[in-house]
């Protein structure tokens, strides 16, 4: 689980007044850092499926090709941004259950070390899974206007920037000598708490107001690839494009589900902060311990295809025949033909061709 709330617990505690240690003493830990295990065991499993290679091809239905190559490549990396996260809660509840320490005495540096470094990591792999969710819906449009792609400028993006951003926002919370709660003054609160709510916060509304409007405007742009030689939608036209747009809203409503709970806990410390509602807090953090490394686990599901048999997964230690291997073989070449139409075109398997009055068309 990644929230500024928790990391602020892995700062020295040289008193028992602050609110942190009133909440701790309330919070049962133990069930606490189960349900994180239960979940990132999840996120771990279905992260892992998500990485594992497959052969995909193209059904009878061969507008439902998705997410083909291209998407393919950032889904295997939003998996393994997801993988890695959820490795990190789960490691760092072994530990909190093994030690029984969740909170660092006043002496306790080992602790504070360990707490700070794996808080920093799941941080910095929960804002890359961000990144890569949102450059997912910017790929889609690009693929729909036939514009060109580097992949090497999405790596940029989403690996660099949670490094600046967990570096800036924990930076700030933990030096020089991670005592944030040594006295809470206007300006502690303002220099080096609210520098770490920003850059936790900041990439998942980003991620929940641009990606509706990204979905949004490519299912435009599908109506009017699929409409391009009749000028009208048919039923079963209508019927794919409705299919699409089924597809876009489950994976954003799984993003919200996952993350919503980090939001509202977010906008009650800040706003109820001279009456901390703790109860309400604490239902809140469990509920975080649950979804967040769900995520991985959900988005196995809401990214792969749907429509049955259009996907295999290749083993790596399983050695396939030709036949096994592709059950289409018979329309192996018709399909070989097309590869690099779906790489432009991951919903529109084979992508529009010219017609001769100028239009695209679908083959």
């Amino acid at each position: 689980m990644s929230d500024p709330t928790i990391q602020t617990f892995c700062c020295h505690h040289g008193n028992g007044t602050n609110v942190a240690l009133t909440i701790m003493r309330e919070l049962n830990t133990d069930l606490y850092n189960s349900v994180c295990l239960f979940s990132s065991s999840l996120g771990i499993l279905g992260a892992i499926y998500q990485i594992l290679p497959r052969r995909q091809f193209t059904t009878s239905h061969r507008w439902f090709s998705f997410p083909a190559e291209r998407g393919r490549r950032i889904i295997v990396w939003l998996a393994v941004a997801d993988l890695l996260a959820a490795l990190g809660v789960f490691f760092r509840s072994v530990m909190w259950i093994t030690n029984k320490n969740i909170m660092p005495s006043s002496n306790d540096d080992s602790s504070v070390l360990f707490c700070s470094i794996s808080s920093a990591l799941i941080q910095y792999f929960y804002i890359a899974t961000c990144i890569w969710t949102l450059v997912y819906a910017i790929d889609m449009r690009l693929i729909l206007r036939q514009l060109e792609y580097k992949i090497r400028n999405y790596h940029m993006v989403a690996w660099i920037v949670p490094a600046f951003l967990t570096a800036i926002g924990l930076g700030l919370l933990y030096y020089p000598k991670a005592d944030c709660h040594a006295s809470l003054t206007t300006d502690i609160v303002l220099f080096r708490f609210l520098p770490n709510y920003a850059a936790t916060y900041l990439p998942l509304l980003i991620v929940m107001i641009t990606n509706p409007i990204l979905y949004h405007d490519s299912v435009g742009d599908m109506k009017k690839i699929i409409t391009s030689v009749s000028g009208q939608l048919t039923s079963r036209e209508r019927h794919i494009v409705e299919a699409i747009h089924i597809k876009f809203c489950i994976i954003i409503l799984v993003f919200y589900l996952c993350w919503i709970p980090n939001l509202i806990n977010g906008i009650l410390v800040w706003t109820l902060w001279v009456e901390f509602p703790r109860d309400v807090i604490i239902i809140i953090w469990y509920i975080m311990a649950l979804t967040n490394p769900l995520q991985a686990f959900l988005n196995a599901i809401v990214y792969r295809r749907w429509n049955a048999g259009s996907e295999r997964i290749i083993l790596p230690w399983k050695h396939y025949d030709d036949l096994e291997y592709n059950p289409r073989l018979p329309a192996s070449p018709k399909l070989s033909k097309g590869s690099s139409k779906d790489e432009r075109y991951p919903l529109l398997p084979g992508g529009p061709v010219k017609s001769i009055n100028g239009y695209q068309s679908l083959p």
